[in-house]
């Protein structure tokens, strides 16, 4: 589960969050008005002024991580970028508040209500009454009825990343006049609000090579803010401009550019002029930090005469530079140097906003082979796990709240949320070690020698050590200590490296492989021996074996820019497995390489990678936690089950929990879905991730947005002589 990212149909196609919300009126059997509903941990930090307050005109230059390939947000390859893009020039019928909740979006939407549940649903849509497409045509019936006819999965001419909801579609019809639209569902279905956000026309849902190929580098029809002036992939631009056919209150800023710009370059890109909002890592908001105070204070270069090689090498590593960067001469250095501080002088024109992400980290155990096939040693391994500890690590330090989530289907804030990790227990080694214990893994037992260790994959190769032919899994000719016996285990169990994740067709891939590129990776220190060591006959003290085989499993990181926390987390993660006789050496893989090869072809034992919160996790987070099933030609369906751990229970509370109207029997099904989920141990929910963004100090109304929807008419630069400075953004 990165606004990069957002529901879970968005964000498992891209990183990026769904916007879409649901209903502020209540439905048949609405929300209880005297339910506690928390809020979230964190508030959205977006420097929120009035209107009025906003100078008019101005151009946002926008970071993000790439180009999209497509401005279709229901295609397999669509991402972040596309999903910002379409809440900026299209309809979407709901949106999230501030508080994770749903709520109607009054700019398309004047009512929106179940008005008949016998003998069918039927939802009716009550239009407002400006909102027309840019070439002047009606937003109306025949746009919902397009879509539904593209999404539906019953044309199989459409290569559509998902249907889910739109199969449940019986028909779509005019209402009264032309601002209504009937919806009549075939069955039941609790996340009716989910559809229809986004909302294309019909121009691109119309025909299959109008919604294949027609929307995926132009939209000449939309119904935003904004509309889309041009994408320059060799510039590396999008271009949004002012929609002149807007009904709503006019956009402040001319245009938007969103600018693709790498994750390790985004404190240069602001320094240099290039962006004024990026997302940004823990580094680079310490730089940030850094620079609205004494702005060179320390430099070596200061005071005049020459300054050593040795002094300026030893100044640039402790302020973030690489060992690459300090090799050279002094001449060199000494520019690099330079460089560094004029740069610290511009990002004191900038600000960080911080929230946390509608996202979380978790710990990924994978089911379908080795020892974590066990129930009871999955179990183990998330007793040994002090959460609690995990996210003060990555929060503490950037002044976020340190609370370790306690739910897979939702986060703090939203209705469906209720801490259920009691299902699994608290940290207790002990008890870890027990059960451990009652699965045959006992301390001290003989370990098989060794084979003889053929070339070692790289940290960079894509591969883990299971895959290269002869290798014991280290780096340079190097094995892991324990872990000779496990690339034969594993043969044997079948299935773990051809499994075939045929439901990655529907969107996993793209934003799983995103999501989970959020932290640098690091070997484990003491995990490599040189290469004809010999392994020891027995278990080193406290440490686990069974058949002669360690209790040893396959840490799986990314290992591109940005992957310094996962690898910190992992470390320490490494460090508690230990202390109950769990070995775990880390595997670095290339970014490229991470999702595909080992996360979605199930080629790790743990991984590390985040899934969004929905706002319709009946919905979006079945896939994910679906039981995986048998396929005809005998390859197992996981969906976006990565971890391959799930039951029939799960799947039916899911399924209960999407076909009821009654909203609160759904959120006490999802909460039960998930204290199952909990109990089965596939995966271990840590932290919600940090949402950290360099914002120019005069940019309003953007920055950490939090679960919000951004409003993105009311972004802009604070007036000259606004009398009112940019405010904290509420909860």
């Amino acid at each position: 589960m990165s606004h990069d990212g957002v529901g879970l149909r968005a964000v498992m196609r891209s990183v990026a969050f769904l916007t879409a919300g649901a209903l502020a009126v209540p439905l048949l059997a609405g929300c209880s008005s005297d339910e506690e509903v928390g809020s979230p941990l964190a508030p959205q930090d977006i420097a929120l002024v009035a209107r009025d307050q906003v100078a008019d005109g101005g151009t946002l230059k926008w970071a993000v991580d790439a180009v999209p390939e497509t401005l279709n947000t229901f295609q397999a390859d669509a991402d972040a970028g596309t999903t910002r893009i379409a809440q900026a020039v299209l309809p979407s019928m709901f949106r999230l508040d501030a508080n994770g909740r749903p709520v109607a979006n009054p700019a398309y939407l004047e009512s929106a209500k179940v008005i008949e549940t016998e003998p069918r649903q039927v939802v009716l849509y009550k239009l407002n009454q400006q909102a027309v497409w840019s070439n002047g045509r009606e937003i109306g019936a025949a746009d919902f009825a397009a879509q539904w006819r593209a999404l539906s999965g019953k044309d199989a001419a459409y290569w559509t990343a998902r249907n889910a909801g739109y199969d449940r579609i019986a028909k779509i019809e005019r209402g009264a006049n032309d601002l209504q639209v009937r919806v009549t569902f075939s069955r039941p279905y609790a996340d009716w609000r989910s559809l229809f956000s986004p909302l294309y026309p019909k121009d691109v849902m119309g025909t299959p090579d109008a919604f294949n190929d027609g929307a995926r580098r132009k939209l000449t029809v939309t119904a935003g803010p904004f509309r889309v002036e041009k994408v320059d992939t060799a510039g590396k631009d999008v271009v949004l401009t002012r929609n002149p056919r807007w009904w709503g209150a006019p956009a402040k800023l001319n245009e938007i550019v969103l600018h693709a710009v790498t994750r390790d370059k985004r404190a240069t890109a602001l320094a240099d002029g290039t962006v004024d909002l990026a997302e940004i890592d823990a580094a680079e908001a310490q730089r940030i930090g850094l620079a609205t105070g004494k702005k060179g204070s320390g430099s070596p270069l200061q005071g005049g005469g020459k300054t050593s090689v040795a002094k300026l090498r030893s100044w640039a590593l402790a302020h973030g530079f690489d060992s690459d960067e300090v090799k050279g001469g002094r001449k060199k250095l000494a520019k690099a140097v330079s460089e560094y501080l004029e740069q610290q002088q511009a990002l004191g024109g900038f600000a960080v906003r911080k929230s946390l992400e509608p996202a979380y980290t978790q710990l990924a155990l994978n089911g379908s082979a080795g020892p974590l096939t066990d129930e009871r040693v999955r179990r183990a391994v998330a007793r040994a796990l002090d959460r609690t500890e995990l996210a003060k690590l990555v929060l503490t330090p950037l002044g976020l709240p340190a609370v370790p989530v306690g739910s897979h289907l939702a986060l703090s804030g939203q209705p469906a949320y209720a801490d259920n990790s009691a299902a699994v227990g608290g940290p207790d080694e002990k008890e870890a070690q027990a059960l451990l214990a009652d699965a045959g893994w006992v301390a001290g037992g003989p370990i098989k020698e060794p084979k003889k260790a053929g070339k070692a994959a790289g940290a960079e190769s894509g591969k883990s050590k299971k895959e290269e032919e002869g290798s014991e899994g280290g780096e340079d000719g190097e094995y892991i200590v324990g872990e000779d016996d496990k690339g034969h285990e594993e043969e044997q169990a079948k299935g773990k490296h051809h499994e075939s994740a045929e439901g990655t067709r529907e969107h996993g891939e793209e934003s799983g492989r995103h999501l989970a590129q959020e932290g640098k990776h690091g070997g484990a220190p003491g995990a490599y021996a040189p290469r004809g060591t010999a392994a020891p006959a027995a278990a080193p003290a406290g440490l686990l074996a069974k058949d002669g085989k360690p209790l040893a499993l396959d840490f799986v990181l990314p290992s591109g820019p940005g992957s310094e926390t996962l690898n910190t987390v992992a470390e320490r993660i490494r460090s508690m497995l230990e202390r109950v006789g769990i070995q775990a050496a880390i595997t670095k893989v290339s970014d490229e390489s991470y999702f595909k090869d080992h996360i979605a072809s199930g080629d790790y034992d743990l991984a590390l990678y985040s899934w969004p919160a929905s706002a319709f996790p009946a919905t979006d987070a079945r896939p994910v936690y679906a039981k995986p099933v048998p396929a005809a030609d005998g390859s197992v369906n996981v969906e976006q089950n990565y971890t391959r751990v799930g039951t029939d229970q799960v799947d039916q509370l899911f399924d209960e929990a999407a076909a009821t109207l009654d909203e609160d029997e759904e959120r006490s099904l999802i909460r039960k879905a998930d204290s199952r989920i909990w109990a089965a141990a596939g995966s271990i929910p840590l932290y919600q991730r940090p949402q950290l963004v360099g914002v120019r100090k005069d940019l309003v109304n953007a920055g950490a947005f939090g679960f919000q929807t951004p409003v993105y008419e009311d972004m802009g630069y604070l007036r000259k002589g606004a009398k009112g400075a940019p405010r904290p953004s509420s909860s």
